[in-house]
C-alpha cells in the first residue's frame, strides 16, 4: 500500500497540483420533517421571545461546522470555464449531505455551519464536531492550536478529512496534532470499536482506485475511553456529497456507499459520545493521578503502556470512595501511575491494568511484574469498551509473563464473588449481551499462583461501569454490579 501511493506521487511532486475542484457546488438544502428520536438533539442556548415578538420556527441545532482555512484561488477548466476553489471547500456540498443523510437516519434534525477558528470560543456544547479538510498543508498558529486543545479535552471532536488521499494534508495536520496533544498518540481503530458499528456495520470497504484494500482506516487520538482527534488519511467528504474525484488520477478515497455509512457512524458517534466527552472534561475531585506513594493506605496503583492504557475519567475515584464507604479499609483517593520495569514496584499489593487497543511488555517490565506476582501481589486487568485488539494483547502478554499458566474462568462459587457482596447475578450493557448471548452471571479470567487468584482479568469493561456513564456500543458490566465486584476484588487482594 505505501509503494503504491509512493509511486503514484512520483507525478505530483508539488502539493499546488493537488489542489483542484473535487466537487459541484453544494445544491440548496431541502427542507425535511423527520419523524421519531433515536438520539436526543443537543441542547442549544435559549433566549426567552418579547411578547411583541413574532414567533419563528427554531433552526436546527448545529451538530458540525467546516473550518475555513488557508487560500482561495481562481481555476479554469480544459472548457475554458473558470470557478473559484478553496484550500477548505474543495468539495463545498460535502458536510451538508452528510447532515441531510445523518438528521434522516438520527431522527433529528441536524444543521451544519462553516466558520474561521478566530470566530470560534472553543465551546463543544455549541458545535460538537470541527471539520477540517483539505489537500495542501495546512498551519496553525499557537493560539489556534490552544484553542483546539482546549475544545477537545472539555468534549469537543475534530475530524480530519485528506478528501484526496495525498501526503500533504495528512502529514501537516497529524504532526499538528501530535504538537497539541503530547501526551496522546494516534492510533488506529481497531475493526470492532464502536466508531465502525454505532450506527452500521463499517467491516469492509472499497476504494474506486488506487489501493486494492477492503480494510478501512481511521486513526484517532482517545481521550480516555473517547476518539477526541479523528483522522482519515484517504478521502470521505466526495464520497458524503455522492460522487467520485475526477480531476485527481492519483486520489484516493472511498467509493459513494462506504463514505456515506463511515460518515454517518462519525455523526452519530459524535451524538452518542457527546455526554461522556462533557463529563470527562470536567476535573477529576477525587482519584487524580498522583506522583506521590501513600504507604499507610490502599494505593490504587495504575499501570502505563504505550497504548491508550488512561481510559476512564473518574472510574477509579468512584470505586474508591465505594471501598471507603463499604469496608474498613483505609484507602488513598489518588491512582498512582507506574511504569513496570522503569518503577519500584515493591511498595505496592496491588495494580492496575486496563487498556483499548494493542499493548507490549518488554523484557524489563516481564521481570518486574514476574517479581511483584511472586511476592504477593494482584494484578487487575480490565478490557476498556471491552475490545477484541486488547483482549489478544492481554492473552499474548500474559503468556510471556506466565508461560506455564493459562486465564481461566473463575467459577460461580469463588470467593471473588462472594465478599463484601454475594453476586449471584450480574446486568451487563446491552452491547455486552449481544456479544455474549444468555451471560446472567458475573464472568472474571484469573490464574492461580500458589493457591489463590493473583491475576484476575474482566474482559467485559469493568471500569465503565465504576464511571456510570455507559458509552454506547461499550461491553460492559451496569453500576450497580461493576461497583460491587470491584469492591469484591479489591477485599479478595487485600486478603489473600
Amino acid at each position: 500500500m505505501a509503494l503504491l501511493l509512493g509511486g503514484a506521487l512520483c507525478s505530483l511532486a508539488d502539493e499546488n497540483e493537488w489542489f483542484v475542484p473535487l466537487g459541484p457546488p453544494p445544491e440548496a438544502a431541502k427542507r425535511r420533517i423527520s419523524g421519531g428520536e433515536a438520539f436526543p438533539p443537543l441542547p442549544l442556548p435559549a433566549t426567552p421571545l418579547r411578547r411583541t415578538e413574532r414567533k419563528r420556527e427554531p433552526s436546527a441545532p448545529k451538530l458540525a461546522a467546516k473550518i475555513v482555512w488557508g487560500q482561495d484561488a481562481s481555476f479554469t477548466y480544459g472548457s475554458g470555464e473558470q470557478t473559484r476553489i478553496a484550500d477548505w471547500n474543495l468539495c463545498p456540498g460535502d458536510l451538508q449531505q452528510l447532515m441531510r443523510t445523518a438528521s434522516e437516519r438520527l431522527g433529528v434534525t441536524y444543521g451544519a455551519d462553516n466558520f474561521s477558528l478566530a470566530g470560534f470560543d472553543g465551546d463543544p456544547a455549541k458545535m460538537p464536531i470541527l471539520l477540517f479538510s483539505g489537500v495542501r498543508t495546512i498551519k496553525f498558529s499557537p493560539a489556534e492550536l490552544e484553542l483546539l486543545r482546549h475544545y477537545v479535552l472539555r468534549g469537543g471532536m475534530i475530524v480530519a478529512d485528506n478528501i484526496a488521499g495525498g501526503p500533504y494534508f495528512y502529514k501537516s495536520f497529524r504532526e499538528a496534532m501530535e504538537q497539541t496533544f503530547p501526551e496522546l498518540s494516534f492510533r488506529v481503530l481497531p475493526e470492532d470499536h464502536p466508531l465502525y458499528h454505532i450506527m452500521v456495520d463499517v467491516d469492509q470497504v472499497s476504494y474506486p482506485k488506487n489501493l486494492k484494500s477492503r480494510q478501512p482506516l481511521l486513526e484517532g487520538m482517545y481521550v480516555y475511553s473517547r476518539v477526541g482527534v479523528l483522522l482519515s488519511k484517504y478521502g470521505l467528504g466526495c464520497g458524503w456529497d455522492g460522487h467520485e474525484v475526477p480531476l485527481l488520477p492519483h486520489a484516493i478515497y472511498y467509493d459513494v456507499a462506504s463514505a456515506g455509512k463511515i460518515g454517518l457512524n462519525i455523526a452519530g458517534y459524535a451524538v452518542g459520545y457527546a455526554r461522556i466527552g462533557r463529563a470527562e472534561g470536567k476535573p477529576e475531585l477525587y482519584g487524580a493521578l498522583d506522583e506521590k506513594h501513600p504507604t499507610d493506605e490502599f494505593v490504587f496503583a495504575q499501570i502505563k503502556h504505550e497504548g491508550a492504557w488512561n481510559v476512564e475519567s473518574g472510574g477509579a475515584s468512584r470505586l474508591l470512595q465505594e471501598l471507603r464507604k463499604d469496608t474498613s479499609l483505609r484507602v488513598s483517593l489518588k491512582r498512582v501511575p507506574v511504569q513496570p520495569g522503569h518503577d519500584d514496584l515493591s511498595a505496592f499489593t496491588f495494580l492496575y491494568l486496563s487498556g483499548l487497543d494493542d499493548f507490549h511488555w518488554d523484557p524489563a517490565a516481564l521481570s518486574a511484574l514476574k517479581r511483584f506476582l511472586d511476592a504477593g501481589g494482584t494484578l487487575l486487568i480490565n478490557n476498556g469498551l471491552g475490545l477484541r485488539t486488547f483482549d489478544l494483547a492481554v492473552r499474548r502478554e500474559l503468556k510471556k509473563l506466565l508461560p506455564g499458566a493459562s486465564l481461566a474462568a473463575l467459577p460461580a462459587g469463588h470467593p471473588v464473588f462472594n465478599g463484601v457482596f454475594k453476586l449471584a447475578g450480574a446486568a451487563y450493557t446491552p452491547a455486552a449481551t449481544a456479544a455474549r448471548p444468555g451471560l446472567a452471571q458475573p464472568f472474571l479470567e484469573g490464574i492461580s499462583l500458589n493457591g489463590d487468584v493473583k491475576v484476575i482479568y474482566s474482559p467485559i469493561d469493568l471500569e465503565t461501569g465504576w464511571q456510570g456513564l455507559n458509552p454506547p456500543l461499550a461491553r460492559a458490566y451496569q453500576p450497580d454490579d461493576a461497583l460491587k465486584l470491584g469492591v469484591n476484588v479489591i477485599m479478595y487482594a487485600m486478603t489473600h
